[in-house]
């Protein structure tokens, strides 16, 4: 058997995430602890408790998904025996899931991690004005049809793809008028579905080059040490383990398409056959179930998912 570990990105937050973990494994309590410490910020009770509408804010979103993550990494090395580098041929994470599966990795440390995502969630916040960007998702359509559709809706605007999510799920990003024209040019392309998505602003596009910028700042003022297994990055669709060119994906990401259907097909080529969803959610392990339906795939996010992981 051939594992890889994959990392959920923003979407898959909600209250409660973590707490029964925290509850149950002093490892989990132990990664709760450090990103509160890292953030100057008691992260793990807006988690636990919320309100909703504070945690979904991108600034503390993005924190908290890796934090949740890498709980359920560090309980599994406690209660299970983990060892990423003997157990798994890859990791990858969905968008921010990738500075997951980077700290999972040991490119950097979980604190490391948290700052980073806390200064990328703030950036790509400002990036945008309110209400000039936007995100639909359209159901049904190839990348190259959503492609197409994105080509004609921009208009001198900004409209691309931002995550081939696979299985006919591709979401387009860029100004809002371009947006809401691709909805339109897609339903008489016939797309089976074409959906506004409620997000803070227009990610994985160009407009969001101002926070590429800042992140290309941060990120060299940190130390990334090569992975332990090799980490399938978003923008290239393939395995990295050279921390210069980490940090070039790093960087790329804030505006390139998240090439995950790309990126599932690869591993599962490579030969995974299993994969293991880590942290909140279960919205990868449903898309690996189509990408790759040759291969299991299975969440692990609370105490009951730790004991029957296999």
């Amino acid at each position: 058997m051939t594992r890889a570990f994959i990392f959920p990105g923003q979407g898959s937050q909600a209250v409660g995430m973590g707490k029964a973990l925290a509850e149950s494994s002093p490892a989990a309590r132990a990664v709760f602890a450090e990103v509160n410490e890292a953030l100057g910020q008691n992260l793990s009770k807006l988690m636990f408790e919320g309100p909703a509408d504070e945690l979904t804010l991108t600034a503390n979103a993005q924190p908290a998904l890796m934090a949740a993550s890498l709980a359920v990494l560090r309980t599994l090395e406690a209660e299970r025996g983990l060892d990423l580098s003997r157990d798994a041929a890859f990791v990858a994470g969905h968008s921010l899931g990738e500075y997951s599966a980077l700290a999972a990795a040991g490119t950097f440390s979980i604190a490391e991690a948290a700052r980073l995502l806390r200064i990328r969630g703030q950036a790509m916040q400002k990036a945008v004005a309110p209400g000039v960007g936007a995100m639909a998702a359209l159901l049904g359509p190839d990348l190259e049809t959503a492609r197409a559709i994105a080509q004609e809706a921009a208009e001198g605007m900004i409209c691309g793809v931002a995550n081939d999510n696979g299985a006919g799920q591709v979401v387009l990003s860029g100004h809002k008028e371009a947006v809401e024209r691709a909805m339109a040019l897609a339903q008489s392309r016939g797309v089976r579905r074409a959906v506004l998505l409620n997000v803070s602003a227009p990610f994985h596009c160009a407009l969001m080059a101002p926070a590429a910028e800042t992140m290309k700042a941060a990120l060299a003022e940190v130390t990334l040490n090569p992975p332990v297994v090799p980490v399938y990055a978003n923008v290239t669709a393939g395995p990295l383990t050279d921390p210069a060119a980490i940090r070039e994906a790093l960087v790329a990401q804030v505006t390139g398409t998240v090439r995950w259907s790309e990126s599932v097909a690869a591993m599962a080529e490579a030969g995974v056959d299993r994969f293991h969803e880590l942290g909140a959610g279960k919205v990868l392990t449903g898309l690996v179930k189509r990408i790759a339906p040759g291969a299991s795939a299975s969440p692990v996010g609370t105490p009951d998912d730790v004991a029957a992981y296999a």
